[in-house]
């Protein structure tokens, strides 16, 4: 029997993030929902598009390189977060935007009230 040396199917996209195989699923949500309990199987139930050779892969690799793994995750994460605060930072408040929409409200019954509708 050959042993084959098969790399891990993970690829950086243009942004450099983590996706498996050929799919455009995230590394992070496959190994979160791994650390979730998740078992391969159902990874790929969640996952349609990911194969279940390349799912047990990126575990082992996981399983093999938690450390560096687990800095990547954070690294994910931080990045995450600041898109996260820059969005929201673009954005009116809730609380401006409940305003609007109840002073729409109040000019449409005031129209309505004004027409007999």
């Amino acid at each position: 029997m050959n042993i084959h040396n098969d790399s891990v199917p993970l690829r950086p996209d243009e942004h450099g993030i983590l996706r498996v195989g050929d799919t455009r699923v995230l590394y992070t949500l496959v190994i979160h929902a791994f650390d979730n309990g998740a078992t391969p199987e159902e990874i790929v139930r969640m996952y349609d598009t990911l194969n279940l050779p390349d799912v047990y892969a990126v575990i082992a690799y996981y399983l093999n390189h938690q450390d560096e793994v687990r800095v990547y995750l954070q690294e994910r994460e931080v990045a995450a977060q600041k898109v996260r605060a820059m969005i929201e930072a673009n954005q009116p408040s809730s609380q401006e935007i409940r305003a609007r929409l109840e002073a729409r409200r109040a000019a449409m019954e005031k129209r309505h009230a004004e027409t007999g509708q």
